[in-house]
């Protein structure tokens, strides 16, 4: 199975910038073995099961938690069975049709 997941996390107590509290939701992701893209609107990741995606949105929010009083959270998620790396595949699917994109 895969969960495509595309998600923002951010502190709304925190003014205008928030890429340092972003970055520490980064840094988890660098720490760990999952595989991830940071865009500028939010963050795509890709894991096996539900509960690894909702385990990785929970550890996000535990980055945050110690000194942001309010924090928003935006979740889409894709869930296909029988799939796995869709992440590149679904890229690549452009790119055989139209050439090269700005991935």
């Amino acid at each position: 199975m895969s969960v495509l997941v595309e998600f923002a996390i951010f502190p709304t107590d925190k003014g205008e910038s928030v890429s340092e509290y972003v970055s520490r939701v980064i840094k988890m992701f660098q720490k760990s073995d999952i595989n991830y893209q940071l865009t500028p609107m939010g963050t795509v990741f890709e894991v096996e099961t539900m509960e690894e995606a909702t385990e990785v949105i929970n550890n996000a929010y535990k980055q945050l938690e110690p000194d942001c009083n309010r924090v928003y959270t935006t979740i889409k998620m894709d869930i296909r069975k029988n799939k796995s790396n869709r992440m590149k595949q679904k890229i690549n699917s452009i790119k055989s049709k139209i050439g090269d994109v700005n991935a």
